[in-house]
C-alpha cells in the first residue's frame, strides 16, 4: 500500500496578518476565526488559526493578499519585498515657482471676498473646491467664472466634507487649492483638515465667520476663533491664521497664506467676518503675481514621482509619536518667524486697545478720537491669531497700565491673548473687555466710553 505523505499545515505570520477574513471564507474546515488581539508591531488584530483539523488544503494560502501573511510550515520566507526587480527610485527634481511682474493698473474698489480671491490667483491658486454658503458665496462664484479662463479649476463639491477631501488630494499632487466658506460649512471640514495637517498637505481656507451657534445667522461675529486656533480636528494639529481687517488684506494675506501653505507643507487660514466679506474698499495688485511649480515630494503619477507617499496613518505608536515631534517642531518655526501685527498710535501708550477683523476699524476710530483728547493710546492690531503676536506685545509690556480687548465674541480673541501671556509669563496688566456676539458689533461710541472709563479707574 502506498505510503501518503503529510501535508504541510498554514503558518500564520502575525505581524503580517492585517485580519482581512479572506481565508476564513477560504478554508472547509472552518479552522480560522477573527482573532481579538491587537499585534504589537503591525497595529492589525491578525486571524487565529486552529490546526487541529486542518488537512493542509491551503486554500487558506491562496486566499491571503499579502505575499507572507500565510505560508507553508515547511517554507522559508523573511520578511523583505517580493522577489523582483523594482526600479531604482530617486527624488524628483521640484519645478521652482515664477514670479511674474504685473503691469502698473489702477487701484480696483473690490469686495472682501473678491479680493480675496484675486490674491489667491495671483498667488498662484488654480484649484478652487467649494460649497455655498452665506455670506461667502461670492468668492467661489467669483472663481467659477475667472479659473476656467486661466486653466484653472473650480468643482462645486456636494458638501463642506467632500470639499476639504477634494483639496487633500489636490494638495497631494503639489497644487496649490483653496476654499471659501462660513462657519457651519468650517465646523464640518475639520476632520479633513486635520488629515491634511497629519499629511502635511497645502491649503487655505478661508472662513467667513457668521453669527451662531447652530444654524445662526448671516451677520458678523467672530465666534470662529477658537476652532481655528485651538480646534482643527482631532490630534495635535494647529495652522496659521490671519485676520484681516480690509478689503486690501483679504487680498495680500490670501496671497501670504498660498505662499505659507507650501512653505510650511500645512494648511493656512484666513479668518474673515460676514461684514469684511461684503465690505467694498479700495484694493491696490502687488507689482508681481506667482505662476506656481511642483515641489518634489507631490503625488504626480508619472515615473518621476512613483516613489512618494502621501498618508497620515503610521499605526506603530513610537512612529507616531516621531511624527508629532516633527509637527511640533514645525509649529515652533511657525511661531518664531510668522507671528504678525500692526500698531497705530501713541508709542509709549499706557493703554491699548486690541481687536482684529471688522472690530478694528471702530476701534482705530475710537483710538484717533481720544488721542486727540490727548490720551496716551494705541491700537494694537493681531494680524496672526495663531501664532499670536506676543513678541510685539512683550516688547510694550513695562509701559501699559491696561488693555482694552474689542471684539465680537464671547471672549475668544481674549482668550488668545491670556493664554499667550501665560506662556510668556507677562502680567501686571489690568485686562477689560468690551464684547458683543450674534452679529453685532461694537460701536465706535461704546469703545470711547469704555476706554473712559478704564482711564477713569487708572487715575
Amino acid at each position: 500500500m502506498p505510503k501518503v505523505s503529510k501535508r504541510p499545515k498554514p503558518l500564520l505570520i502575525h505581524e503580517l496578518c492585517k485580519g482581512c477574513g479572506r481565508c476564513i471564507e477560504s478554508c472547509p474546515k472552518h479552522c480560522i476565526v477573527m482573532g481579538d488581539q491587537i499585534n504589537q508591531l503591525s497595529g492589525q488584530v491578525p486571524v487565529v488559526i486552529d490546526l487541529e483539523d486542518c488537512n493542509g488544503c491551503n486554500l487558506c494560502i491562496d486566499a491571503c493578499p499579502e505575499p507572507y501573511g500565510l505560508v507553508q510550515e515547511d517554507q522559508p520566507y523573511e520578511l523583505s519585498p517580493p522577489p523582483f526587480d523594482r526600479p531604482e527610485l530617486t527624488q524628483p527634481a521640484a519645478i521652482p515657482d515664477e514670479s511674474i511682474p504685473l503691469s502698473h493698473t489702477e487701484p480696483l474698489v473690490l469686495k472682501g471676498n473678491f479680493a480675496a480671491a484675486v490674491g489667491a490667483v495671483l498667488g498662484g491658486c488654480r484649484h478652487v473646491f467649494g460649497y455655498p454658503i452665506t455670506p461667502s458665496t461670492e468668492g467661489a462664484e467669483y472663481m467659477a467664472g475667472l479659473l476656467p479662463r486661466l486653466d484653472g479649476v473650480f468643482l462645486q463639491a456636494i458638501s463642506e466634507v467632500a470639499t476639504v477631501n477634494h483639496m487633500y488630494g489636490c494638495g497631494a499632487a503639489g497644487l496649490p487649492s483653496l476654499t471659501f466658506t462660513s462657519s457651519p460649512g468650517f465646523s464640518l471640514m475639520l476632520e479633513g483638515i486635520s488629515y491634511m495637517v497629519g499629511a502635511e498637505l497645502p491649503g487655505v481656507f478661508i472662513d467667513v465667520m457668521r453669527g451662531g451657534p447652530g444654524l445662526g445667522n448671516i451677520a458678523p461675529e467672530q465666534g470662529d476663533i477658537k476652532l481655528a486656533c485651538r480646534g482643527l480636528g482631532h490630534g495635535n494639529t494647529y495652522a496659521i491664521v490671519f485676520a484681516p481687517t480690509t478689503p486690501q488684506e483679504m487680498l495680500d494675506l490670501t496671497m501670504e497664506a498660498v505662499r505659507l501653505s507650501f512653505e510650511y507643507r500645512n494648511p493656512v487660514v484666513v479668518l474673515a467676518d460676514g461684514y469684511l466679506g461684503q465690505m467694498t474698499g479700495r484694493v491696490t495688485l502687488p507689482k508681481r503675481m506667482v505662476k506656481p511649480g511642483r515641489p518634489s515630494w507631490a503625488v504626480w503619477g508619472d515615473a518621476a514621482h512613483r516613489g512618494n507617499l502621501i498618508s497620515s496613518i503610521l499605526l506603530n505608536e513610537r512612529d507616531q509619536e516621531i511624527h508629532n515631534e516633527h509637527l511640533v517642531e514645525k509649529y515652533e518655526r511657525m511661531k518664531a518667524t510668522e507671528q504678525r501685527s500692526r500698531r497705530h498710535g501713541d508709542e509709549k501708550a499706557e493703554i491699548l486697545v486690541m481687536a482684529c477683523n471688522t472690530p478694528t476699524r471702530m476701534a482705530k476710530g475710537a483710538v484717533e478720537t481720544l488721542r486727540r483728547e490727548g490720551m496716551p493710546l494705541a491700537l494694537f492690531q493681531p494680524v496672526t491669531l495663531w501664532p499670536f503676536p506676543i513678541d510685539a506685545l512683550a516688547a510694550e509690556w513695562e509701559n501699559l497700565s491696561d488693555l482694552v480687548v474689542v471684539e465680537a465674541s464671547n471672549g475668544q480673541l481674549e482668550d488668545e491673548l491670556r493664554l499667550a501671556l501665560h506662556h510668556a509669563e507677562l502680567s501686571g496688566v489690568r485686562i477689560h473687555n468690551l464684547r458683543h456676539m450674534g452679529g453685532v458689533l461694537p460701536t465706535e461710541a461704546e469703545i470711547i466710553e469704555k476706554v473712559r472709563f478704564v482711564a477713569g479707574e487708572r487715575s
